[in-house]
């Protein structure tokens, strides 16, 4: 399904690749592909029936339709994804340590990517032409905390400082934060924000108490989780993420099968 908010068409694919559109056109994609979710090739954790399952339904989806695609860091890089949604004048948002030639997957150099490839640093505003007044982008630091629930007993985590970050968007008028893979960070209940696209999975990003937590400090007009339930990893009971956050008085919405 597609969730409505404040002027913005909001649809999560699964994994992390959420498609945000504004009433006056302009497209931006948050971290596409993976896991065969744009591909149709995804199936259930565990063999189920993709109808049953707490997740969308693969598509096989490539609309080259985005004017803006931003990528938080390696795990989420997808150079197949990006060219299944980018538009041929797209604007391609790379956080700068985001290296093809370091990951096990089968990807194509940033430089290859179409559109125009920008890279960005960690704490930058980028602004992107387009229609309906184009976009802002800011990005912020994501990360696991050393000290934190996700390190292990010598402080490794799975997402160290420097290695991604979290974008804040102004489309349509309409703020939207994707924190990528990260803890729930203090610094995020200070940014401005109507929309919180929210980790709830744990084990290497934030549980669903801690964003519901954050939710209720950062106040934002919604929350929609997201980057839940595609792999083993990243399991999570949505339902009951929902009811949390409904309780501490956010209004909160799931995205999880087709209308």
């Amino acid at each position: 399904m597609t969730v409505r908010h404040d002027g913005l068409s909001v649809t999560w694919f699964g994994y992390a690749t959420t498609r945000i559109e504004t009433e006056g056109g302009f497209v931006a994609y948050l971290d596409p592909g993976r896991y065969g979710v744009l591909t149709g090739d995804w199936t259930p954790i565990g063999g189920g029936n993709p109808k049953e399952a707490a997740h969308p339904r693969a598509t096989n989806h490539r609309p080259q339709d985005a004017d803006l695609v931003c990528v938080t860091h390696d795990h989420h890089y997808d150079s197949d994804g990006i060219r299944r949604v980018a538009g041929e004048d797209a604007t391609i948002v790379v956080y700068d340590t985001v290296d093809p030639a370091s990951i096990d997957r089968d990807v194509d150099p940033v430089e290859e990517l179409p559109g125009e490839v920008v890279r960005i640093g960690e704490e930058e505003h980028l602004a992107v032409d387009g229609p309906d007044g184009g976009a802002d982008v800011w990005s912020v630091p994501a990360y696991n905390d050393p000290e934190g629930p996700r390190a292990d007993g010598q402080g490794n985590v799975s997402h160290p400082p420097g290695f991604g970050v979290g974008y804040r968007l102004a489309v349509g008028g309409t703020s939207v934060f994707w924190p990528g893979d990260s803890d729930a960070l203090d610094a995020f209940a200070e940014l401005d924000v109507s929309l919180f696209l929210a980790n709830i999975a744990g084990t290497v990003v934030s549980t669903a108490a801690e964003s519901a937590e954050l939710a209720e400090r950062m106040d934002p007009d919604l929350v929609l989780p997201v980057h839940y339930n595609t792999i083993e990893i990243l399991q999570a009971d949505s339902g009951a993420f929902a009811k949390d956050v409904a309780k501490r008085g956010v209004p909160v919405v799931l995205d999880e099968r087709e209308e």
